[in-house]
């Protein structure tokens, strides 16, 4: 028998958590830093210090040696500094433990080589962090010990946000703002606080860490530049929900227990569809908490499987030829008196909240479609989207059967009186139970679905943070909802007004919303005709963060100035030319140094058998054929090669910018793409002994 996991002892036990807080602190303390975090005001120095003490002394207890404010940069992941408790030594030679409010609340990070896009000079090193007190702190165990991490936002000496977490707090605020003033409207006097509620499904791959260590490619991109494809990939779909090997499961089994200490809600494991891909699902949590906890997801999953001589891979398509893997970002709206305003309830067509909530939402997608297709835009996603096993690139709604009928009574005749039911879906097995059909359905297709109580954005790239697509989507619906409510605050009548304002959404914004099948080059021309934006790369994305659209979003609802949003697409054009020019160096190097070599270590092991069965009298055909298509394959290689060293050694010198990053996607990508084109076929020829690298056979199935 296994080891027995007690999941409700072990939950949250390395949290800071309100239970703790309300066991360590004094009563008045406990109801201060509350009113802090409830009304989001800030934080008395004097109560700080309480607080400090006493977090210091329990992370003490959890065996922590160090504090860090664990915050989240432009780079797409963490970054932490350890600072022990210890202090100056006495004049006895011993140490004091120390933690006081102000190093709870604020940090001076040198934050000289983070990206800044220019919101400061490199020769000043401090960036500042600040605690989220509505995000708790927690002990992290690993191989550095037990360090007491202070989740914070991270900014410049002027303000400006430097990372992830500052925006989607501001984001939060605002939507919050904008939806109470709409409830207050529509008679609600009750809920005090809005929060958008997230569920991250986080996908990933797992391969052998030997294996992996045997891959440069592998260890300098995160994913495969070479690679031909082995004799069985997905197309048997025998992968998906299938049983989960034993290595596997030891894996996810830890993973879940360090999860849980953290009081990430892990809930859900399972294969996915590719040959060693995998997901994990947490249940939900606010917003900037679900972001935190998708952090510390991604970190535990490298952290375990290394533990296990695995390698996680995060990266968005590590593998050719098969599915990439994604994140779906389920977003929904929920008021502190427990109200999902997302939910239809049984009789949608009654729910005018419901449906107006909805119908601004299409709005909100609709104006701002090009936005949200940045804010999923990534170097690895530019595999992945569109390619017919993720969300097309073009930005389209599914609603359903029942909520599309609703939406066409609106438009057709101005109002709603009926819906949709499921009917009865009938088994045909006397011992089974007959289901209720679903009216809403399910849509794998469909970059922005609704699913019941919620909608699912499914474009976010694996190793991307959420807070950024979280960031557009609490914005964009918070305007669309301060629009609704500058209306209805001058209308007569606020009921008929209401009506007026549901049939005339979702009249002006029906193009958005498409139940079909969003993979088909049908529904590209059809996108084409009803004029949605079709943004194929993320060089193409980018420009929309700068739109004077963009800039009046988000400097109206105090999310992003006009220097913010211009520092982020200097970041994201110099992130992306960095990305590439790393992978097509990488490409150089393998070309040159090993698959080359080891290509003529094959011709001329070739030529040496030709020699010899022609000495012998033996027929030669077979061996001088796979000669002549090697030495044909290798000339290809060879010039090819060269041809991506011109273009990657030209793109280096140019300035950085939207020029550097275009050219370095239309000139050196499509030179790594027409390389791998030979190297790929050689692989098919040449000996497996003599191949310098794992296949994908060897990295796909043998876990």
């Amino acid at each position: 028998m296994g080891e027995i996991i007690n999941v409700q002892e072990l939950f949250g036990e390395n949290v800071f958590n309100d239970k703790v807080m309300l066991e360590k602190l004094p009563k008045k303390v406990y109801k201060e830093l509350h009113k802090t975090i409830d009304d989001g005001k800030e934080l008395d120095p004097m109560i700080a210090e309480v607080v400090a003490g006493a977090m210091k002394e329990w992370a003490i207890e959890k065996g922590a040696t160090h504090y860090t404010h664990w915050f989240q940069p432009l780079t797409g992941f963490t970054a932490e500094k350890h600072d022990a408790f210890i202090t100056a030594p006495k004049a006895d030679g011993s140490v004091q433990l120390e933690f006081s409010g102000k190093e709870l609340i604020k940090g001076e990070p040198d934050a000289s080589s983070f990206p800044s896009g220019g919101l400061r000079a490199t020769f000043e090193a401090r960036g500042y962090t600040a605690w989220d007190c509505t995000s708790p702190a927690f002990v992290r165990q690993d191989a550095a010990g037990a360090i007491l991490c202070i989740p914070t936002a991270f900014c410049s000496y002027t303000g400006e946000a430097l990372d992830q977490k500052t925006p989607l707090l501001r984001s939060m605020e605002a939507i919050q703002t904008q939806t109470l003033r709409l409830l207050r409207l529509l008679g609600n006097t009750t809920s005090r606080k809005v929060k958008p509620s997230v569920g991250v499904e986080q996908e990933y791959f797992i391969v052998d860490r030997a294996k992996y260590l045997k891959r440069k490619d592998l260890i300098f991109t995160g994913r495969t530049l070479f690679g031909a494809m082995p004799p069985k990939g997905q197309e048997l779909d025998d992968h998906y929900f299938g049983v989960i090997r034993p290595r596997i499961a030891a894996f996810m089994k830890d993973v879940n227990k360090e999860l849980w200490k953290l009081g990430v809600s892990a809930k859900t494991q399972h294969n996915e569809v590719a040959p060693a891909q995998h997901e994990l699902a947490p249940i939900y949590a606010e917003c900037n908490v679900a972001a935190d906890h998708n952090q510390i997801i991604m970190e535990t999953l490298k952290r375990v499987a290394e533990e296990h001589g695995l390698q996680c891979l995060l990266h968005e398509k590590p593998f050719a030829g098969v599915n990439g893997s994604g994140k779906h970002n389920n977003w929904s709206l929920t008021t502190d008196d427990g109200i999902n305003l997302l939910d239809p309830g049984k009789t949608p067509h009654e729910n005018i909240q419901f449906l107006l909530i909805l119908t601004c939402i299409l709005r909100a997608v609709d104006l701002h479609a090009d936005l949200l297709r940045e804010s999923a835009a990534d170097v690895g996603n530019d595999h992945r989207l569109g390619a017919n096993e993720a969300p097309p690139a073009i930005i389209s709604v599914f609603l359903g059967d029942q909520l599309q009928d609703v939406l066409t009574q609106l438009i057709d005749t101005g109002e709603a009186t009926h819906s949709l039911k499921g009917g009865t879906l009938h088994t045909g097995v006397k011992t089974l139970p007959d289901f209720t059909k679903d009216a809403t359905d399910r849509n794998r297709t469909s970059p922005f679905a609704f699913t019941g109580n919620k909608f699912e954005f499914r474009m976010v790239g694996s190793r991307d943070s959420v807070a950024e697509c979280n960031v557009v989507i609490n914005t964009i619906v918070a305007e669309a909802f301060s629009d609704a409510c500058d209306i209805l605050e001058k209308a007569e009548d606020v009921q008929v007004a209401v009506h007026d304002l549901i049939k005339k959404y979702a009249s002006e914004h029906q193009r958005i919303v498409f139940n079909g099948n969003g993979y088909s080059d049908e529904w590209v021309a059809e996108a084409e005709r009803r004029g949605l934006p079709n943004i194929k790369s993320m060089v193409d994305a980018i420009p929309a963060l700068v739109t004077e659209k963009a800039v009046n979003l988000f400097e109206k609802f105090h999310v992003f100035t006009r220097t913010e949003l211009e520092s982020r697409a200097e970041i994201q054009y110099e992130g992306y030319s960095k990305a590439i020019n790393i992978e097509a160096r990488a490409m150089i190097d393998i070309a040159s140094k090993h698959i080359i070599p080891a290509v003529l270590r094959f011709n001329r092991s070739l030529s040496e058998t030709v020699n010899i069965m022609n000495q012998t009298g033996v027929e030669t055909d077979v061996p001088m054929d796979m000669l002549r298509e090697s030495a044909h394959l290798l000339t290809e290689t060879k010039k090819r090669l060269q041809k991506l060293v011109e273009v990657t050694d030209r793109a280096t010198v140019m300035e950085a910018g939207r020029s550097q990053a275009v050219y370095y996607y239309e000139e050196v990508f499509t030179a790594m793409e027409a390389l791998r084109v030979p190297v790929d076929e050689l692989e098919m020829i040449v000996d497996k002994e003599m191949w310098p690298m794992p296949s994908y056979g060897d990295l796909l199935f043998e876990v």
